[in-house]
């Protein structure tokens, strides 16, 4: 998520460094020294300097390795030995990238990529090529083999598994820089997932607020794996990005207090956008014919969970209330007679508490 701190220190993409880590491996290749620092140049402009973790050079090749810093952000390749392998590669050949140990290799269609690429998304890729070009000169001929010391491992924590990306990470960054707690990450991650949904022909995608729902919303309709976006608390990005590239039937499932907070007309339903309202929680089931007890017992709610539960003990279907109450916001936001919108509410142990049916999202129909 965004942070209004600026005392946050930014960091390094894993493309900024294989950048580096390849400069450095093929001015050694080509002098037979490695430099003591090595500079490259971000997209935006700016000249980051790195010292190398790990020198190495062969018989017709050379390597260098950068541990990525990702400043204060809790990125899962924070520390990471990035290492770049640099050979002579045949006369008019240009650059080929090959994915080392730990570099995942693409499998799906949908991505940046065509199956069978490296997973060296495109703007490393130009990072990696103007940095050789600074010791080599233009139209240089090389092979460069990017690597991650233990990337299999690391990729275990990302999703690169659902989006088709085997046997490692994958190399990054669109502006070489990153910035802590930064939703667009996030929100990329989200829309490369809806590419490999579409790319494979899905007609029903399931975007989620967590672990839980997600779990449950693929059990609920027996989802495979590339059908499941990892939307997090960013139902608006999700939903923008299918109104320009849809899917016929939409699943949006959550836990009840990021779903009471859709419907009550928040798309980004992080806490820090704010908390759900209880008092406009217990109007609502005031409206469903809750007796004023309920109604004050709900306002006085420590959550939204001890709310639900309150009115569960009652017999008052708030859930299915408030889904129909997200489906309104949710509607909104993707505007399309031609995806069909479910919304799907569960508790903390992933029953489900409340649902509306799949609907036309143009908004013209409103559900009651």
């Amino acid at each position: 998520m965004e942070t209004e701190s600026k005392d946050l220190r930014r960091g390094w993409t894993t493309g900024t460094c294989a950048a580096a880590a390849s400069k450095a491996a093929c001015l050694a290749l080509i002098s037979g020294e490695f430099p003591a620092l090595v500079e490259v140049t971000l997209p935006g402009g700016q000249r980051p300097g790195f010292a190398l973790a790990l020198e190495e050079a062969g018989d017709g090749f050379a390597k260098a390795g950068i541990v990525k810093d990702a400043g204060d952000d809790p990125d899962v390749t924070h520390g990471a030995l990035i290492m770049s392998t640099v050979r002579h590669g045949l006369p008019g050949s240009g650059i080929i990238f090959r994915a080392g140990s730990g570099v995942g290799t693409v499998t799906k269609p949908g991505l940046p990529l065509p199956p069978g690429e490296p997973s060296i998304n495109p703007v490393p890729r130009k990072m990696i090529a103007e940095a050789i070009a600074e010791v080599a000169g233009e139209n240089a001929d090389f092979e460069v083999e990017i690597s991650v010391a233990d990337g299999e491992k690391i990729a275990e924590k990302t999703l690169n598994g659902r989006l088709g990306i085997l046997g490692g990470i994958s190399i990054l960054g669109t502006t070489g820089i990153v910035i802590p707690f930064s939703c667009s990450a996030w929100i990329h991650s989200i829309w490369r997932g809806i590419d490999v949904a579409r790319a494979e022909g899905l007609t029903h995608v399931s975007g989620a607020t967590g672990n839980t729902s997600e779990k449950a919303a693929q059990a609920h309709h027996g989802l495979p794996e590339s059908a499941l976006i990892d939307m997090g608390d960013f139902v608006g990005g999700m939903l923008k990005y299918l109104r320009q590239h849809p899917v016929p039937k939409v699943t949006v499932a959550g836990g009840v207090a990021k779903m009471t907070k859709l419907a009550q007309g928040m798309l980004d339903v992080h806490s820090k956008r704010g908390l759900a309202d209880l008092e406009a929680l217990a109007k609502v089931a005031g409206d469903m014919g809750a007796d004023a007890d309920l109604v004050a017992r709900i306002t006085a709610a420590n959550t939204v969970s001890q709310a639900f539960q309150l009115a569960g003990e009652s017999g008052l279907a708030l859930g299915d209330r408030i889904a129909a109450l997200a489906w309104k916001t949710a509607a909104k936001a993707l505007s399309d007679p031609q995806i069909a919108l479910e919304i799907l509410v569960f508790d903390r142990q992933g029953m489900l508490v409340g649902k509306t049916g799949f609907t036309p999202s143009d908004h013209s129909e409103s559900l009651s």
